[in-house]
């Protein structure tokens, strides 16, 4: 009598982020055939490299080379473009709304949760309506438009209010992804500025508001006081221990009673774990995060494993100083228990015991503009150039796929030969309005 075969194991990874994507990479890698199906669940059907996003929002990347099509590079797992809604671990579901609307639940064995970070956004008057974020290569490309064409604006204008107005640039939040953001999107208007008959460099103003008393947390504090000292020589006005009380109309008022008028706010004033989690019935801790043990399962649900900015991971490297560390949400981790974590599944997926997760921090690099850079890496300080090829050497190193790696490569080598573009696509953020126009003519 043939005995009946038993179906493959169901694995489900919300999120296609760093963690989702290395996931699954590794899962499709080393499943044997039918031992399970893998399906991969993200609004988007791409996975973004955050890192670079500044570099794409000013003209150095491509802003395409910066996503791995999902689809592309899972050929052997379920993409399906969709938002998580609800997660019901009691039931083996999770409620999810695809991308034509309809609302479906998807049933699982084993559960990953990476659904990574979102924009943390205080009660600020006028910050919705204002601000703008740089999370997604959507909000680069837009962040892009908007800057060049603020300088289009500003240049035609004959309003000398409106044109201070215009041509001041306003960045929240001295971390990572603001500072980066600020050095580059600055240095791409100074070269724009070439190009403008009527706009020198110190008629653009930035600032830079940092409610910290320091910027880059990551980094120690010299190099902190070192970054500020060259932002501030290329002439943005740096506010720290400042916090912002209102960007209602584009009129921002400080706490420290400065007030003046800005036409760009971009906000990032760090991260708060996805919300979908408090929707849950996962234990997580008062961040908001799934509480993880360090072999990135769920505490208490060993069938649902987690990594990622979603995830309180114990950081076994600094337990013996602080028993309640966890592994700090950036990429460098993310990368790193998504391998880990897709050696685990196989591992008792094939009758085996986790292994636990431990990563020494090797340090933390920023970009500053073009040539530009801080490093606080392998105990060294870095300064300068030498920090600013670390930082892209870093980076493409940990960018996934050949493919990718190539392309902004080639970026680069092409922006060297032949400088970036500074021209604005404004039209892509109200593609309608000339066939609009033409319609009423």
């Amino acid at each position: 009598m043939a005995v009946a075969k038993s179906e493959p194991t169901r694995i489900l990874i919300l999120g296609g982020g760093y963690v989702g994507l290395y996931t699954a990479l590794g899962l499709q890698k080393k499943l044997r055939a039918n031992e399970a199906s893998v399906t991969i669940v993200d609004p988007q059907p791409h996975m973004t490299y955050q890192p670079f996003l500044p570099e794409a929002a000013a003209g150095a990347i491509e802003p395409r080379h910066v996503v791995v099509p999902l689809r592309r590079v899972l050929k052997r797992c379920h993409v399906l473009t969709a938002r998580v809604n609800k997660i019901e671990h009691d039931r083996k579901t999770v409620t999810v709304e695809a991308a034509d609307g309809h609302i479906e639940q998807l049933n699982y064995d084993v559960l990953v949760v990476a659904l990574g970070a979102v924009a943390r956004l205080l009660p600020i008057p006028g910050l919705a309506e204002e601000g703008i974020g740089i999370k997604t290569i959507g909000e680069a490309i837009y962040l892009r438009n908007h800057v060049l064409t603020k300088l289009d604006e500003a240049a035609s204008t004959l309003d000398p209010e409106l044109r201070k107005r215009l041509l001041t640039f306003t960045v929240v939040g001295g971390g990572f992804a603001g500072i980066e953001a600020l050095a580059e999107l600055e240095d791409m208007t100074r070269f724009a500025t070439r190009y403008y008959e009527n706009i020198q460099p110190d008629d653009i103003r930035w600032v830079l508001v940092e409610a910290a008393g320091r910027i880059l947390p990551e980094v120690r504090e010299t190099l902190g006081v070192w970054t500020v000292e060259q932002l501030e020589r290329r002439g943005i006005e740096v506010f720290l221990s400042t916090a912002a009380k209102s960007f209602e109309n584009g009129h921002i008022v400080l706490s420290d009673g400065t007030e003046f008028d800005s036409d760009t706010i971009i906000w990032t004033a760090g991260v708060k774990a996805n919300p979908v989690l408090a929707n849950s019935d996962l234990p997580i801790d008062k961040r908001g995060r799934v509480e993880a043990t360090a072999a990135l399962q769920v505490v208490g649900h060993p069938d649902v494993w987690t990594a990622g900015d979603n995830a309180a991971v114990p950081d076994l490297s600094r337990t013996e100083s602080d028993p309640t560390a966890t592994c700090p949400p950036n990429a460098q981790h993310a990368v790193r228990q998504a391998r880990h974590l897709s050696k685990n599944i196989i591992k008792v997926l094939r009758g085996g015991q986790p292994t636990d997760y431990f990563h020494k921090n090797l340090g933390a690099v920023a970009g500053l503009g073009l040539h530009k850079g801080v490093a606080d890496a392998l105990k060294l300080k870095i300064k300068g150039f030498p920090a600013w090829i670390f930082h892209r050497a870093y980076h493409l190193k940990a960018m996934p796929t050949f493919n990718r790696k190539a392309r902004i490569l080639l970026d680069w080598t092409l922006g060297g030969l032949f400088r970036r573009e500074v021209v604005s696509l404004g039209q892509i953020n109200n593609p309608k309005e000339e066939f609009a126009r033409a319609s009423k003519s």
